[in-house]
């Protein structure tokens, strides 16, 4: 499987978004792997292939959001763009790298988050579980398609981003920092 060849089913290579998408999932490729690879060190080992392909595929549904600063011209918002891609991805015979994509949003959406901020997506459980699926939506907080993709945001900047959603979200998050090994 070839996760470029997927994107650009879908994405024009030249365009904007196509490559915002290709250097922010390229980053998230990448420090997926270093922290399942410090995980790996303390006897919890993922799937590297999987985070890999599944970290360049997670954000494959944002060209059906609104979002015209990242050359996104659809109906949806942009929140939608998690269960956007999977519904994708499962269309392309891939179950587990749909879910990666669909329980990234944030640290997850949970049925209460969505039926309580009323959310704009189908109202089920929208949490990372498995490992791989944690390690993906872990390093994608570190990384947005904004201005500077490539520039990693440092973890302070990470929290107080997350801290925004309450701080329920926060403790999941500083969790996983210390599952990943950071020191905060």
């Amino acid at each position: 499987m070839d996760p470029l060849k997927i994107i650009e089913k879908f994405y024009r290579p030249g365009s904007l978004v196509h490559s915002l998408l290709i250097a922010h999932s390229e980053k998230v490729a990448e420090k997926a792997l270093q922290a399942a690879r410090a995980i790996a060190k303390n006897g919890a080992p993922a799937d590297e292939t999987f985070i890999r392909d599944a970290a360049m595929l997670h954000d494959i549904g944002i060209y059906l959001t609104n979002a015209p600063k990242i050359g996104c011209f659809g109906e949806r918002a942009y929140i939608c763009h998690g269960y956007l891609g999977r519904e994708i991805l499962e269309n392309e015979g891939l179950p587990g790298h749909a879910l990666v994509a669909e329980r990234h949003v944030g640290v997850g959406l949970s049925v209460n988050d969505i039926r309580e901020q009323r959310l704009p997506v189908p109202e089920r459980d929208m949490t990372p579980r498995s490992i791989e699926e944690i390690t993906v939506c872990f390093a994608d907080k570190f990384y947005s398609k904004g201005q500077d993709p490539l520039r990693e945001k440092p973890v302070d900047e990470v929290r107080d981003s997350i801290r925004r959603y309450g701080e329920e979200k926060l403790v999941i998050f500083d969790e996983w920092l210390r599952m990943f090994g950071f020191n905060f």
